[in-house]
């Protein structure tokens, strides 16, 4: 396959995936309404991924805390993520991070593309424990993975690809925000 033949097969094979579905619209406008919830009670989101995840964690924190008024903490600070790691095991430092940040009423969004991190997962009893809002999971790949086993509320993606997985996350994130705002065209 030549390379303009493999640009428009993945273009439209990623068009294709991100078309609306009723489902995926029903969960975006659930999680919209958890994070208004979280504006109103004054409590706090935190969100986290590994690698692009993590990337797209402190976009969509960004654009939240900044554009529609939600306190919103990302946690992708080198020495915070090696110091829990380096103490805890990188397994578990996700989990510390939501121990010591986390608070009665706040949401929690976990990012995985496999949905097989354990670092996500260990996170999710913690917030439990400390009676979270909820739990809000974005994966893909396979429809069973734990960590959508895990969740309150799940936006699974039905692929393998980590670069349609991720994309298709970080449409749905971004499309959160600008829905709370009520504008997809806004001055800063």
């Amino acid at each position: 396959m030549n390379s303009k033949s493999f640009l428009l097969k993945y273009l439209n094979d990623f068009s294709d995936l991100i078309k609306p579905r009723l489902d995926d619209v029903d969960s975006l406008l659930e999680v919209a309404e958890l994070c208004k919830k979280v504006r109103e009670n004054q409590n706090k989101i935190l969100i986290f991924g590994n690698g692009g995840s993590a990337a797209m964690a402190s976009h969509f924190s960004v654009d939240i805390t900044k554009n529609a008024r939600i306190r919103c903490l990302n946690f992708n600070e080198a020495d915070l993520i090696t110091c829990f790691a380096n103490d805890y095991g990188f397994d578990r430092w996700v989990e510390k991070a939501v121990e010591f940040y986390g608070n009665d009423g706040d949401l929690l969004i976990l990012i995985s593309s496999s949905g097989n991190s354990k670092n996500m997962l260990n996170a999710v009893d913690v917030a439990r424990k400390k009676n979270f809002m909820s739990v809000i999971t974005l994966s893909g790949f396979n429809k069973n993975n734990p960590l959508k086993k895990m969740g309150n509320l799940n936006l699974w993606v039905n692929n393998k690809s980590y670069n349609f997985v991720e994309n298709t996350h970080q449409i749905w994130l971004l499309s959160i925000v600008d829905l709370i705002i009520g504008s997809r065209e806004y001055s800063v």
